[in-house]
């Protein structure tokens, strides 16, 4: 056992048997069957990249599929400490696609040497323990947090497996710490689809007041890397109907492993700017990557990256990049059409390092439009349509890509 892992494990021990600073969320639970829930997502998605460069490795990728997700969580047995579990159900049907036109990066069906697969399942569940206002999860879980972040931008969301603890046993401080041993991929139904190693995390969030909340991370992954993450948020009310908010973040990460991670020693923040007018918000963003070698996500798909431009396509982290954003949000609730929002920005990366130039260039602009049903039998049903335009000639090519997500969520119970 390395002495990562050690003191991740005694970080939760400690945490969990800590002296609570504020009420205790074990001490209201009203038993394992009457706090349970159960819910039911369907989710339908169609997603096309038309690859429009020269010498593309095919000309589209293009999936169109159907799922189910069923989502169980029980209560917690009454008493000291607290018993539960949690399960997850996945379906993913293929609708439409082909041999030609599946991957791209689509990565919406799982698929084998001879095309897409007519559908792929999931199962998995945990086993958690609530100790006044911590909980101890062990199993499959979906994790949501800028150093680990388990991707559900797709079919059907990703999940990883091991140890975690969340705890808020202090006033407006929550510190999390993991230990992690496999992650399976988005559009794959092996447990350990990403072959893992273990992945340890630990840090927190903490509110300051009510204007300004910050957090720290640090994670390991074994003979890979380790990455530190930073960040600090200020919002300020002006009236009623408007706002100016400040968001920063910042990652570092340094290669423990160069045979797997490559030599990476590199730095990647961004800081965005906000005001709020009432329906409307206009944003700007900086984002930077200094340091050696290309920001990472980390291994196959594992997907953690909270930063300003982090977009629909491209996340603009290529090795010395610099770029900018301009973003408009409107929400169309005021003019009397609950429910629909409307999103446009555009991206400008420059001066990023490739093999061929260390002037590399690109722009994205995405287009976002949302409906949510507000009432009536298919109340909180939602339809989103999203549009990204790639262009680069230095890197990543030039791309048109299309994603239609119906969902509808039902509470079973």
């Amino acid at each position: 056992m390395r002495i990562t892992k050690i003191n991740t494990i005694a970080y939760m021990m400690i945490a969990a048997i800590a002296e609570p600073a504020v009420a205790s969320q074990q001490s209201e639970s009203n038993g394992f069957v009457e706090d349970s829930k159960a819910s039911l997502l369907i989710r339908n998605v169609y997603m096309n990249r038309d690859f429009r460069q020269a010498n593309a490795p095919q000309n589209k990728g293009e999936e169109w599929g159907q799922g189910f997700m069923a989502n169980y969580q029980s209560g917690f047995t009454q008493g000291t400490v607290g018993f539960g579990v949690d399960a997850l159900g996945k379906l993913g049907i293929m609708l439409d696609s082909g041999a030609g036109r599946t991957g791209g990066g689509t990565g919406l069906l799982e698929a084998d040497s001879s095309g897409p697969k007519a559908d792929y399942s999931k199962m998995g569940g945990a086993l958690k323990i609530q100790m006044s206002n911590t909980i101890l999860k062990y199993g499959d879980q979906m994790v949501s947090l800028p150093i680990l972040s388990t991707n559900d931008a797709r079919l059907l969301p990703e999940s990883a497996t091991g140890l975690s603890m969340t705890s808020k046993e202090f006033k407006d401080l929550t510190l999390n710490a993991g230990h992690f041993t496999a992650l399976n991929k988005r559009n794959d139904s092996s447990p350990d689809s990403a072959r893992l190693t273990d992945l340890n995390y630990v840090g927190g969030v903490y509110k300051f007041n009510d204007q300004l909340t910050g957090s720290f991370y640090r994670q390991t992954i074994d003979n890979y890397w380790r990455k530190y993450y930073g960040s600090a948020t200020y919002t300020v009310p002006l009236s009623s109907t408007q706002a100016f908010n400040l968001d920063f973040n910042m990652y570092d990460t340094k290669s423990m492993g160069e045979e797997r991670a490559g030599d990476l020693d590199n730095r990647l923040w961004s800081l965005s700017a906000a005001y709020t007018l009432g329906a409307h918000r206009f944003m700007l963003a900086r984002q930077t990557v200094s340091g050696r070698g290309d920001y990472k996500y980390g291994i196959d798909g594992l997907s953690a990256m909270y930063t300003s431009n982090s977009v629909q396509y491209s996340d603009f982290l290529y090795e010395g990049e610099k770029s900018w954003q301009a973003r408009y949000d409107l929400n169309m609730a005021p003019y009397g059409i609950a429910g629909l929002t409307f999103m446009v920005r555009y991206i400008k990366g420059y001066d990023f390092n490739t093999p061929l130039t260390s002037d590399g260039k690109a722009w994205e602009r995405n287009i976002d439009v949302k409906y949510v049903v507000q009432s009536g039998p298919a109340k909180n049903l939602s339809l989103r349509a999203r549009n990204a335009t790639y262009r680069s000639s230095d890197r990543g090519g030039d791309v048109d890509e299309i994603r239609l997500t119906f969902e509808y969520p039902i509470s079973l119970f």
